[in-house]
C-alpha cells in the first residue's frame, strides 16, 4: 500500500503535546478500542522497546506488536507495528507552528500478508486512512478539551 501522511494542528505549546503524547496511559483516552498496553523488552519508550497492543474493534480482537525504531523527541517519534496479517511503519513527527500550536503529521505505509488485506487495501485505502485521522483527532480532542474515547464526559489530561 502506498504510503499516506495524516496530520492535526494542535492548540497547545510542542512540549505539552509531547508531555501528554509521550504517556503510555493517555493511550487509552484517544485509541478507540485500545484494551491493553504492555512491555516485553528494552527501554521503555526507547529505539528498540517492544510492546504489545491488544485492540477490541466490535468482536473483532487485534493484538499488535510495537518495536520503537526512533525516538527524537520533541520532533520525531517512529515505529514498526506488526501483526498476523502485516505491519506497518509510522513515522510521526511534531511541528511547532507558533508558541501555542503544534502540528502532528504521521506517514505511514502498511504491508500486507494476506490477499483479503491487500484486496481491501487496494479496493478500499480510504478505511486505514481515516483509522489513523480519527486518533489524530482524538489526540487533538484529549489535548485540548480533555476529551476520552472511554468515556462519554470529559476528564483532564493529566
Amino acid at each position: 500500500m502506498k504510503p499516506y501522511t495524516v496530520s492535526v494542528d494542535i492548540d497547545l505549546p510542542r512540549d505539552r503535546v509531547i508531555e501528554l503524547f509521550d504517556n503510555p496511559d493517555n493511550m487509552f483516552r484517544w485509541q478507540d478500542g485500545l484494551q491493553s498496553f504492555d512491555h516485553v523488552s528494552g527501554e521503555p519508550g526507547q529505539p528498540g522497546a517492544i510492546s504489545t497492543l491488544t485492540y477490541l474493534n466490535g468482536k473483532h480482537k487485534l493484538v499488535l506488536t510495537e518495536e520503537i525504531s526512533e525516538r527524537n523527541l520533541p520532533d520525531e517519534f517512529n515505529g514498526t507495528y506488526s501483526w498476523a496479517g502485516g505491519q506497518n511503519t509510522l513515522v510521526n513527527r511534531f511541528i511547532e507552528l507558533g508558541p501555542d500550536k503544534t502540528r502532528w503529521e504521521s506517514t505511514c505505509e502498511y504491508s500486507f500478508r494476506n490477499i483479503p488485506l491487500r484486496l481491501m487495501a487496494l479496493l478500499a485505502p480510504g478505511v486505514f486512512r481515516k483509522q489513523n485521522q480519527r486518533f489524530l483527532d482524538n489526540f487533538k480532542a484529549f489535548c485540548e478539551d480533555g476529551f476520552d474515547v472511554r468515556a462519554t464526559k470529559e476528564t483532564t489530561p493529566s
